[in-house]
């Protein structure tokens, strides 16, 4: 018997996604269990799918999606380490990776910033300031197929990267704000605005 109800075929609304303040958001996930399950790979894709869905417009208007380009298992409720990722480089390739007990290996010394702040589909109102993230992040998990990467990622992609395994550790983007001036960047390192780096 099945104890989910995200099928590969079961399509994701706002409605599904937990929204701050809910204890869910704030525990520490835990490690899935491998090799992946055929139940933990239907969520995977459905959660693939969720945001395929939310960045087409004709599907985010029939459904009311907000646009996401990531998304973590405990948003949806279930507190297991896998979140995806979907979303476009700076040439326009589809940036696409269902990521399961994940681990940031190694980063860059520089950070980026989204001058713009940074939004989550589990918060529901403007949040304003700067989120310092890595430049370039160096992760290791396993794919949907339950077998090992390893990939780098820079600028953007490293940005939804950190917010979703902060995500899998309870932290919401707004911890990193600095709390009493949100627009007040760390002085004892480089850092620089996401759009500085073209």
């Amino acid at each position: 018997m099945s104890s989910t109800k995200f099928k590969a075929d079961y399509i994701i609304t706002m409605d599904d996604i937990i929204r701050e303040g809910d204890p869910v958001l704030r525990s520490v996930a835990a490690p899935v269990e491998l090799p992946l399950g055929a139940e933990d790979r239907e969520t995977l894709a459905c959660m693939l799918q969720f945001l395929k869905n939310s960045q087409d417009p004709e599907l985010s208007a029939k459904y009311k999606l907000r646009s996401g380009v990531g998304l973590s298992a405990n948003q949806i409720g279930l507190k297991k380490r896998m979140f995806v990722m979907y979303s476009k480089d700076e040439k326009g390739r589809i940036v696409e990776h269902a990521w399961v007990n994940p681990r940031i290996i190694s980063h860059s010394v520089s950070m980026v910033y989204l001058p713009e702040s940074e939004g989550c589909l589990s918060v529901d109102r403007p949040v304003h300031g700067f989120v310092p993230r890595y430049e370039t992040v160096k992760v290791k998990g396993f794919d949907l197929e339950g077998k090992p990467v390893t990939l780098k990622f820079k600028g953007y992609q490293a940005i939804i990267i950190q917010h979703e395994m902060d995500h899998l550790d309870g932290v919401m983007f707004y911890d990193r704000i600095n709390q009493e001036n949100p627009f007040k960047l760390p002085q004892d390192v480089e850092i620089r605005s996401l759009y500085d780096l073209k």
